[in-house]
């Protein structure tokens, strides 16, 4: 299904925290550009909030700031100007609070999910849903203005959610259904019959939820989407400038201003819900401000003023989605576990990863980009994000394990974990990069609180069981009040003598009888709480580790795909790694598969996938892909090919395509030459049909006496295409066909003698009696030709080295070979009374005549069905390539069934159709020639064919297993026959072919 036209976004801003970060998620905004996620004209800019602690808020007054200061830049003012916002489409992303299972926040939370239609491979993290439901759900239809979406949640919302902007103004939120248990501990609006918001409710008693309940028992939830009209964005832009909100703003910051924390929808949205009355709204404070910031009283009275004198009788109205649903990404290792799992799924849910022994992963689990080498079993409830493991390896239920390397296997041999949270972290420690591991129970509270768990037991039998005491964690002036999970310096970040592992914390499920050596080695080590840990996060070491790991799954993906010959695609991946700068391991891997492939039609299509890298690498700057391929640097390679020495071949390919890689124009001329490597190598897949090739010895007409051989035309009724290679022996063909007469005549044909002289001569003609290019061939510098299509006599001199009685190889003159052989020379005249390129079948049934005439005149017969694997070898020694129907519907008489089976050799076999009598009058009467003028060049439609079948595109893979299916089809409609044949006047209830179906 096709995907809706999205939103032409202005600008896409994403707002993070992270000072540090702020290039690495640029970069990762303009990555997804690359995918075509993201228009290619948005400008799109990752900025820094102006403090940690400004609130959804301030980051969204600050982000809209720095939008209106780019779109002014761009139109030419050198002040801010809120006229830039009356033609703009603007989307703010936050990126919120850290997030204890992803180093990089919940934007960049790996998901279960898969897009198969996405034109570029990539593991789905939940800035991508977002994305995609802001651009193609939530924002088509909206006027110009802000959209503001925040990232700390899952979101589904429905292809039409059916929102209406008819006549609208003001802001608008997002409302998503939610149980009225669920409301306790979220937002929910509350609104009048109109869908104008009156209050907003956080963490509301039940009376107020209970206001808030729609007919079906459910609350609007919060769902952290809002949008602004361009009207409500500009009274909020001219905040900026006032105090104390310009300390919201890095110009506030930049000018001494002291940072404020501002809410988005608690601040901001609540001054214009129609209940809440002023007094109310100046002495109130958002819920994340707690009430003990008693300081900041007065700021937030100050901001609340400006707010409601600026946006007080803005409309606010909700759009409610019925159909969507809303999940909060909190900092429960229980929900989270939930959210990834399916725990009714009948099998594991396995997405971009590669996985040797898939049985030992148990229902209900998940893993996501990952690398498992040997036995890695996983229990039900369970995840694996970011790992390349070698088993034995046992991860129980309730497990989240993620960001692992083969380095850390060992550590977990012999352990089964449950319910934990086993995570490797990138981490900077003074200026060096180091790795860090954290190991946390799945029901372990993240919360600040003085009472809680580690590793799913309370603190005194944590100290009970391991010998740890509370003054390895805190400090004695912590008061114990603060003694939490947050605060307890537990996991080890350098080693006295080692890189820290997961085995410096793994020992604490089951201390051995070591006499203490595991916990002294602990003590030993420097160790930091999770909240020191971090500041010292490298999200961009972490991002590049996680890519690097998808790459090295995607390169086993790639090889198994290949030499399992299976249908899937690898275009995506090829744009993946040629938009994200890794080529060059996918080349290899390509290289590598083509040089040790058994199967022709493997080493085929690894060539042609390196020919889609070499093309994508150029971005469509360095011509057409179809070209000619035979410059003289690529010979040496194509030699090797040639005679079947697919590594030296290969080898020489890539040696030479080294030199071809400066610009966009050689990287379209070596695609072109690895295309033409790919051609070589079916040729070599199809001449195995020769084989099947034999001819009886019979007697040799008299000198000077013609053997004339006449075909038909063919139509193709379905099937068309199967029949050409590759298709033909790596899906299998079936094509239903007819031979038919022109104006009651035979309109191709051939005719051979024998002569005394030593030579060829060759002639080509419309008629027989009208010979228009007349060529002699005396010695074999003349018959160089033959492989050359557009060469004079090109498919005549083939039909001579075909039939054996040329070789063009041999050390015997051209005269020598004839003389000893057969005494004399031959000669040969074709001709075709249809248009050139009428698309008939003409010049394959015209090689099967030239064949059958030259082979009689000879002195041996051969077979139609040995004729029809002639034709097959003599296109591919003539370099047009092309399948077999042609000669199967012209060189076999009436209608009949070509197939060919997915295998090597190649071999074609064909079934005569039984009609019904009078069927064939019937198609007599309703048959049609006409003559367009319009030629077909079947060479340059099949370069087109052999691309996208190679690149196993789905809608082309789709359509092949189609046409073979629907050449049944309708060989059994043949076989019925007409449709009131089956069904006279007055019956009805059949649910076959159209009544002129075959007719037409």
């Amino acid at each position: 299904m096709e995907q809706p036209k999205g939103v032409d976004w202005t600008v896409i801003i994403l707002t993070c925290q992270y000072k540090d970060s702020v290039e690495v998620f640029q970069r990762e905004l303009e990555i997804r550009q690359k995918r075509e996620q993201i228009p290619a004209g948005t400008l799109l800019l990752a900025v820094e909030d102006p403090e940690v602690h400004v609130g959804s808020g301030g980051a969204t007054l600050n982000a809209l700031l720095v939008a209106a200061e780019h779109l002014s830049a761009r139109a030419g003012f050198t002040v801010v100007t809120s006229d830039v916002l009356h033609s703009a489409w603007i989307l703010i992303l936050h990126m919120g609070r850290d997030f204890p299972f992803d180093d990089c926040g919940r934007a960049f939370t790996c998901l279960p999910v898969e897009n198969p239609q996405a034109p570029v491979e990539a593991v789905v993290c939940n800035l991508d849903c977002l994305l995609d439901i802001m651009s193609h759900r939530l924002g088509p239809g909206s006027p110009p203005g802000v959209w503001v979406c925040s990232t700390d949640m899952l979101l589904s919302v429905p292809p039409d959610p059916g929102i209406s902007w008819d006549g609208f103004r003001g802001a608008r939120g997002i409302a998503l259904p939610g149980s009225m248990a669920y409301a306790r501990s979220h937002g929910v609006y509350l609104t009048d019959s109109e869908g104008f918001v009156l209050d907003i409710y956080y963490q509301g008693t039940e009376a107020e939820i209970q206001r808030c309940a729609r007919p079906d028992g459910r609350v609007p939830l919060v769902s952290g989407v809002v949008f602004f009209s361009v009207e409500t964005a500009e009274r909020l832009l001219a905040t900026h400038v006032s105090p104390p909100l310009d300390a919201c703003t890095y110009l506030g910051l930049d000018s001494g201003a002291r940072p404020g924390q501002l809410s988005l929808f608690f601040d901001i949205l609540l001054c214009m819900a129609r209940n809440v009355q002023r007094e109310d709204f100046l002495v109130g404070r958002p819920p994340e401000m707690g009430q003990g910031d008693a300081d900041v009283a007065g700021y937030l009275h100050g901001a609340r003023a400006e707010l409601w004198r600026q946006l007080r009788g803005q409309p606010l109205t909700v759009a409610y989605v019925p159909d969507g649903s809303y999940s909060y990404m909190t900092n429960s290792a229980s929900e989270f576990l939930h959210s990834l799992t399916s725990p009714g799924a009948l099998g594991a849910q396995v997405i971009h990863s590669q996985v040797e022994e898939r049985p030992l992963l148990e229902a209900g689990s998940a893993v996501v980009s990952c690398l498992l080498e040997g036995p890695v079993r996983l229990g039900p409830g369970s995840v694996l994000q970011h790992c390349h493991l070698r088993g034995p390896i046992h991860v129980g239920t309730g497990c989240f394990v993620s960001g692992l390397d083969v380095a850390q296997s060992q550590a977990l041999h012999g352990v089964e974990l449950r319910d934990l949270v086993l995570r490797g972290h990138h981490v900077q420690l003074h200026g060096a990069p180091s790795r860090a591991f954290t190991l946390v129970g799945r029901l372990d509270s993240w919360e600040r609180q003085g009472t809680g768990t580690y590793l799913n037991m309370s603190w005194s039998k944590f100290f009970q069981k391991t010998g740890i005491r509370d003054w390895d964690l805190w400090d004695p002036d912590v008061p114990p009040t603060e003694r939490c999970l947050l605060s307890a310096r537990l996991f080890p970040v350098l080693h006295p003598s080692r890189a820290p592992g997961p085995r410096d914390l793994l020992w604490m499920l089951d201390p051995q009888e070591d006499g203490g050596r595991a916990l002294r080695a602990w003590r030993a080590c420097w160790r930091l709480s999770w909240e020191q840990l971090q500041p010292c996060l490298d999200r961009g070491a972490t991002l590049a580790a996680r890519r690097d790991l998808f790459f090295r799954q995607a390169l086993h993906k790639a090889r198994h795909v290949l030499e399992a010959r299976q249908d899937l695609s690898l275009r995506p991946l090829t744009w993946a790694a040629v938009h994200e700068g890794c080529p060059g391991p996918l080349l290899a891997t390509l290289d590598q598969v083509a040089a040790g492939a058994e199967d022709p039609g493997v080493a085929a299509r690894a060539l042609a996938c390196v020919a889609d890298v070499l093309g994508c690498m150029a971005e469509g700057r360095g011509g057409l892909r179809s070209g000619p391929a035979a410059n003289p640097e690529w010979v040496s390679p194509f030699s090797f090919l040639e005679r079947g020495d697919l590594a030296r071949g290969v080898e020489g390919l890539t040696r030479e395509r080294a030199r071809w890689l400066s610009r966009p124009a050689l990287l379209v001329r070596a695609a072109r030459h690895y295309e033409g490597a790919g051609q070589l190598l079916i040729r070599r897949a199809v001449m195995s049909a020769q084989r099947f090739v034999c001819c009886m010895p019979v007697e040799l007409p008299a000198p000077g006496q013609w053997v004339v051989a006449e075909c038909p035309a063919r139509v193709d009724f379905s099937g068309g295409w199967s029949d050409t290679p590759p298709l033909a022996y790596e899906l299998g063909g079936a094509v239903l066909g007819l031979a038919v007469r022109v104006d009651s005549r035979r309109p191709i044909g051939a005719r051979a003698r024998r002569i005394p002289e030593p030579e060829l001569r060759l002639a080509v003609g419309p008629r027989q009696d009208q010979m228009a290019v007349k060529i002699v061939c005396c010695n074999l510098d003349d018959m160089r030709g033959y492989c050359q299509p557009q060469a004079p006599g090109a498919l005549l001199k083939a039909a001579f080295v075909c039939a054996g009685i040329v070789s063009v190889s041999s050390e015997l003159s051209l005269r020598e070979q004839l003389l000893r052989a057969f005494g004399g020379g031959f000669e040969l005249h074709t001709w075709s009374e249809l248009p050139h390129g009428s698309g008939l079948g003409t010049s394959s049934i015209l090689a099967g005549a030239a064949l059958a005439a030259v082979q009689r005149a000879a002195g041996r017969v051969v077979g139609a069905e040995a004729l029809i694997h002639a034709v097959l070898h003599l296109e591919q020694v003539l370099t047009t390539g092309g399948g077999w129907q042609d000669q199967v519907g012209g060189l076999m008489p009436g209608i009949k069934v070509g197939r060919s089976q997915a295998q090597l050799p190649l071999k074609v076999e064909v079934e005569e159709v039984a009609v019904p009598e009078g069927f064939v009058q019937k198609l007599n009467d309703h048959l049609l020639l006409v003559y367009t003028g319009k030629t077909r060049l079947a060479r340059n439609l099949l370069q087109d064919v052999l691309r996208s079948w190679y690149a196993r595109l789905p809608a082309v893979v789709q359509n092949a297993r189609r046409l073979v299916q629907q050449t049944e089809e309708c060989a059994e409609a043949f076989r019925q026959g007409p449709w009131e044949l089956q069904h006279p006047p007055g019956r009805s209830g059949h649910s076959g072919p159209e009544p002129a179906a075959a007719g037409d």
